[in-house]
């Protein structure tokens, strides 16, 4: 009942405005919700269902308005995993994103590089992932509709488009697999070496169970990835909150730019 109520709750605040996008931003990058135009501001704890935001660099906020154009959803803060102990704590608002009209999601994290070539400061465009938190969102639900498909979880045209905007811009737009830990704390030097022999590019706390949950409700997805840091281990800089935040602010705007061409080609 409670997405029901949070869609007619937004509808009467927008005047109806058809949304075509989701932006779900991750650390860091609640500063991005400024790039609204005409936006609309309302709070999480105004629509029933939607989760308590309890990390720093994250506001509990849903801004819908313009970006390029392109009428946007934007979750300046999300949820995760190790706040709650529940996989699908995004459920309601990305079923009330389907439900008010959007087609797809674009997921926004702050991650650690497991790879030289992509340091601190640079954009990864997330190909696939890997789950390792031991976790999933859809534990619990009945029905075949459960068994969701994740080949191209990552929608192949979508990623084109992002790579097409990060040309346009002279943006160098890395690719890559990222992985998925539960945290709260940092991974050790020897899970990173081990997620290396796996294939993972970056490595984060989130996403994973959105991108999940995306597909379930027949959501397209992209996701971007805003390198903070190297993983434990690559570097002798110390791992903690305040540098993840530092470092995402300092690329914002990067990631700004990025994000207005992206939505220009889609």
């Amino acid at each position: 009942m409670s997405v029901a109520e949070c869609i007619r709750t937004i509808r009467e605040r927008i005047d109806n405005r058809k949304i075509t996008t989701g932006l779900v931003l991750g650390s860091g990058l609640a500063g991005l919700a400024d790039a609204v135009n005409n936006g609309v501001t309302i709070p999480y704890a105004d629509l029933p269902g939607f989760p308590e935001v309890g990390v720093s660099g994250h506001d509990p906020n849903l801004i819908i308005g313009e970006i390029e154009g392109v009428t946007v959803a934007v979750f300046a803060g999300r949820a995760h995993y190790y706040e709650h102990a529940r996989a699908d704590v995004m459920r309601t608002p990305l079923a009330v994103l389907k439900g008010l009209g959007a087609k797809r999601v674009i997921l926004a994290n702050s991650a650690g590089s497991l790879r030289d070539d992509i340091p601190p400061g640079e954009l990864m465009l997330i190909s696939d992932h890997i789950n390792l938190a031991g976790a999933n969102p859809l534990i619990g639900e009945t029905g075949d509709d459960r068994f969701v498909d994740m080949v191209d979880a990552y929608e192949p045209s979508l990623r084109q488009a992002a790579m097409r905007a990060a040309a346009n811009i002279d943006i160098e737009l890395a690719s890559g697999v990222y992985a998925w830990l539960s945290g709260p704390c940092f991974e050790t030097p020897a899970e990173i070496r081990a997620l290396k022999i796996l294939g993972a590019d970056a490595v984060g706390m989130s996403t994973v169970p959105e991108v999940i949950l995306a597909r379930f409700f027949g959501l397209k997805v992209a996701g971007i990835s805003n390198i903070t840091n190297m993983a434990a281990g690559m570097d002798n800089i110390a791992l903690s909150h305040e540098q993840t935040k530092k470092m995402a602010n300092q690329s914002a705007a990067r990631f700004e730019k990025f994000l207005k061409a992206f939505l220009k080609e889609i």
